[in-house]
């Protein structure tokens, strides 16, 4: 089928589409492909109601797909691929009832840097900020925080296109059942076209990494948790080194990374020397173990402040494919521990960190920090590694412990195991079974995850 550009219905602007060319679609990590038989880009709401009909009425599955920092195939259709780039900016900015509003393809890079000039900040966000908003917040993306939680979590309103192209508006006042599951929807419930977020003003953190060993790092995590706005670490396989980061508000003033410094630390050792380190290790994994005892004690401490995107983020440009599971908080250092010793008595071979943090419980019906304090264990490998052994291993340990599967990262668990984690699954369920009886919005992960 031959597809035909769509009319906005305002203004002659039109959704572009491949006109009948396949095109092949790839994440950042390179793991997951589609080839969709219609690609459309609309840049307005108006032209992606209209796509998302006609989508509907020819029997073509629909699907939006950001910057693909996803690891699942969430976003793959052999439909119709909606894609972010022109549905972007800044749509309103409201300072007294502390608001951004914001279209759905925009890049948290974009939106920090609008919100750093206006004076203003989320509160709390993940380490990158290439994902569109939309892409981040579907698949609950988040950082580390004591008391502050996901992106989701800090979204206080959002629109959305549904499966007849209709457009549905919602927040805790309108369509409240919508909005609590559409906060985070895995692309499920329908193409969100705009999202508005709670702001606040522009305010300081004081970031301080250290090195620490494993075993103090784990016998006073819950001290260190408690005493720090956001705490995280990283663990290096093979190794008792761990690298620690606490970031809490500060009066100021401003004191940055010195340039050099600042290069050194994130683009020489944390990008440079660590794609080389990656790269030989997959060409020779035995040497791994080595590398790693070196490596873990490369980066020294460092104090800095700044405003809030400049020390939440950092650049992340060695290629990796990941899993990670939220656990109860109460069993993040027990899993930790088994997970070390994992390690130590197999033949694994591990480049990658292992990362550490921390949420608030929430509200959200599936969020992974739904009605408990959480604990997140991260596990990565070098794109091309093997990674099937490590990480059967590592959610083996992490289901063991009740953990939920991050949505965007890889797992095998299905809809009966995630029924039985989460408490509002049903409640999320029936949602999608009112907006999207026929599964406009289906695909092969979403029946795995949802079930049919």
């Amino acid at each position: 089928m031959s597809a035909q550009p769509t009319s906005s219905g305002r203004g002659g602007r039109t959704a572009h589409t491949d006109r009948g060319t396949r095109t092949t679609w790839r994440n950042w990590a390179g793991n997951v492909a589609m080839a969709p038989a219609r690609t459309v880009a609309p840049s307005t709401t108006e032209a992606l109601a209209e796509a998302v009909r006609r989508a509907a009425e020819d029997g073509l599955r629909v699907k939006a797909a950001g910057t693909g920092h996803s690891f699942t195939a969430a976003a793959v259709t052999d439909g119709m691929l909606i894609r972010p780039e022109r549905l972007v900016g800044i749509r309103g900015l409201d300072r007294d009832a502390g608001t951004v509003t914001v279209a759905a393809g925009t890049s948290l890079k974009h939106l920090n840097e609008t919100l750093a000039a206006a004076g203003l900040s989320l509160t709390n966000m993940g380490d990158i900020m290439q994902q569109t908003v939309s892409g981040a917040v579907s698949t609950g993306t988040h950082g580390t925080g004591r008391t502050s939680a996901s992106l989701a979590a800090q979204v206080t309103g959002l629109e959305m296109v549904c499966a007849d192209g209709s457009v549905l508006r919602c927040s805790e006042e309108e369509n409240a059942e919508v909005f609590a599951a559409a906060r985070l929807g895995l692309g499920a419930l329908g193409v969100i076209s705009e999202l508005t977020f709670s702001v606040e003003p522009e305010f300081l953190l004081t970031a301080r990494e250290e090195p620490m060993s494993f075993e103090k790092v784990t016998s006073e995590f819950d001290q260190l948790v408690a005493e720090n706005e956001h705490f995280e670490f990283y663990w290096f396989p093979h190794t008792d080194n761990c690298n620690t980061k606490c970031n809490n508000r500060s009066d100021g003033p401003v004191r940055p990374l010195p340039r050099v410094r600042g290069w050194i630390d994130d683009e020489l050792l944390s990008n440079g020397v660590f794609q080389g380190i990656c790269s030989l290790g997959a060409a020779a994994p035995v040497v791994v173990p080595s590398i790693a005892r070196v490596s873990s004690k490369a980066l020294s401490a460092r104090t800095y402040t700044d405003i809030p995107y400049r020390v939440f983020t950092s650049p992340r440009r060695v290629r990796f494919i990941e899993m990670e599971y939220a656990l109860p908080r109460e069993a993040l250092v027990p899993a930790l521990w088994e997970l070390k010793q994992l390690v130590e008595r197999s033949r694994l071979h591990i480049s990658f960190p292992v990362e550490v943090r921390t949420a608030p419980a929430d509200g959200i019906p599936l969020s992974t920090a739904q009605g408990r304090e959480t604990g997140y264990i991260a596990v990565h490998m070098y794109r091309g590694s093997p990674h099937e052994a490590y990480f059967t291993e590592a959610e083996r340990i992490m289901t063991a412990h009740g953990g939920r599967p991050h949505w965007g990262k890889l797992h095998s668990r299905d809809a009966s195991y995630l029924a039985a984690s989460y408490p509002r699954f049903g409640e999320f369920t029936r949602v999608r079974d009112r907006l999207d009886p026929d599964r406009v919005f289906g695909n092969d992960y979403l029946r795995r995850v949802l079930g049919e």
